[in-house]
């Protein structure tokens, strides 16, 4: 089977470096991919926003399976374009990523399902959002509406932060159109996890917790990121896992089959666990960044096979099977990463960080033989561990290894692995 791999970054590496184990696997191309994808793979120079052209160098390429990486992909309805094309594909529909896409759309998707989450409210105009955020307890919690690689949620510990948020969003468009509307939500106090789940429409297989580190300094303080790090599985109850299943994520897919736009992929609810009981904060409607770095790692299944199941409906069929280690993966950012950074400096150590770990690329190019930096996160160093202190030493152990100019990574990825 030839398949198209949509994507650039570390998530879409560690895809294709697992979908490449697949015996079924005929032949990988990746559009655009990075200097890691094309060891795997051949990268194909296609404006991954034409869906046009993705149409066709699939037809002219024989491309029997499309898996669609890039949250924007999926809002911009590139699974609608590649349906009625009668070409098959991994992720959901536009209107089911609706679910990412508009903070709004979830909330409100949310309270008509009765899912637990913050409370809150949306704003569309900016003098409004401000007189709210003024009579609001603080913290709180400020969401551009709609996409923002990660960067567009803020808690505003004042009023000074929470105007100069809400501006920046809604008046200087820091975001573009996706900070014209924002959710002002309460700020939930408890420990964080990622929770994945392969879906069918109508059957969801979750995957081990994880756990993301999103602030760009240790300690989970400063600015939020893409995510600078992800450790799993996080060690939580068989009842806590069951009741995110019965509460999150089968009601989802029941609401959106009940709403005519089954939704099909992966879907990825950040969720805190307080102590009135768990909280979803958002969803994600395709693999997390940088936790498919980590998933991979674990997944003992051949993905292909599982993607395929979730794509046809026959989810219920597929026994998934994860490995028993855990793993730690640090990401090394630029310096200046999640503002202003510079790229194009010498990736050092690639080659020389053990067997036991692999090294995604994210933001990467090549010069020659010579790998370049390219990006705000750069790379994800992953280790395996048969105990989450031997993952997190291992991770740690190998990242002394690689090197470049102005490398950033936290210190404390991995110190806490429960709930």
């Amino acid at each position: 089977m030839n398949v198209l791999l949509i994507g650039s970054g570390g998530r879409e590496h560690a895809l294709a470096w697992k979908l490449a184990q697949s015996p079924r696997l005929t032949k990988l191309f990746i559009a655009p991919g990075n200097a890691g994808t094309g060891t795997l793979g051949e990268n194909v120079s296609i404006d991954i926003k034409n869906h046009k052209a993705i149409v066709q160098f699939a037809k002219d390429n024989a491309i029997e399976f499309v898996v669609v990486g890039p949250d924007d992909s999926l809002a911009e309805g590139l699974v609608d374009s590649l349906k009625e094309a009668h070409i098959l594909s991994f992720g959901p529909s536009k209107k089911a990523a609706q679910l990412e896409s508009s903070k709004a759309f979830a909330k409100d998707f949310m309270k008509r399902h009765g899912i637990p989450t913050a409370y809150s409210e949306t704003f569309n105009v900016f003098e409004d959002a401000l007189a709210y955020a003024k009579t609001h307890s603080l913290p709180l919690v400020i969401k551009a509406d709609g996409l923002a690689l990660g960067k567009g949620v803020v808690i505003a510990e004042s009023i000074t932060e929470a105007e100069k948020t809400l501006k920046s969003f809604m008046v200087d468009k820091a975001f573009g159109d996706s900070g014209l509307s924002v959710v002002i939500e309460e700020f939930l106090e408890g420990k964080e996890i990622s929770v994945h789940a392969f879906c069918d429409g109508a059957v969801a297989r979750m995957f081990p917790i994880a756990r993301d580190h999103k602030r760009i300094g240790e300690g989970n303080s400063g600015l939020n990121t893409g995510g600078m790090g992800t450790i799993a599985p996080v060690e939580i109850s068989e009842a806590l896992k069951t009741e995110i299943l019965t509460t999150v994520i089968e009601p989802v897919l029941k609401g959106m089959v009940e709403e005519g736009i089954p939704f099909k992929g992966v879907l990825f609810p950040g969720i805190m666990v307080t102590k009135e009981g768990i909280k979803v904060l958002e969803f994600n409607a395709r693999f997390g960044d940088p936790e498919t770095q980590s998933y991979m790692r674990l997944l003992a299944s051949d993905l292909l096979d599982v993607m395929l199941d979730c794509a046809e409906g026959k989810l219920s069929e597929s026994n998934i099977v994860w490995r028993p280690e855990y793993v730690c993966t640090v990401i090394l950012a630029s310096g200046g990463y999640p503002e202003k950074y510079n790229s194009g400096y010498v990736i050092s150590g690639l080659d020389a960080v053990g067997p036991e770990t692999v090294v995604f690329e994210a933001g990467t190019a090549l010069s020659g033989d010579v790998t370049l930096t390219a990006g705000g996160r750069v790379l994800g160093v992953s280790a395996l561990g048969k105990s989450s202190e031997e993952a997190t030493k291992n991770a740690y152990a190998a990242v002394k290894n690689v090197s470049f100019d102005a490398m950033y990574y936290r210190k404390d990825i991995g110190l806490d692995w429960g709930v």
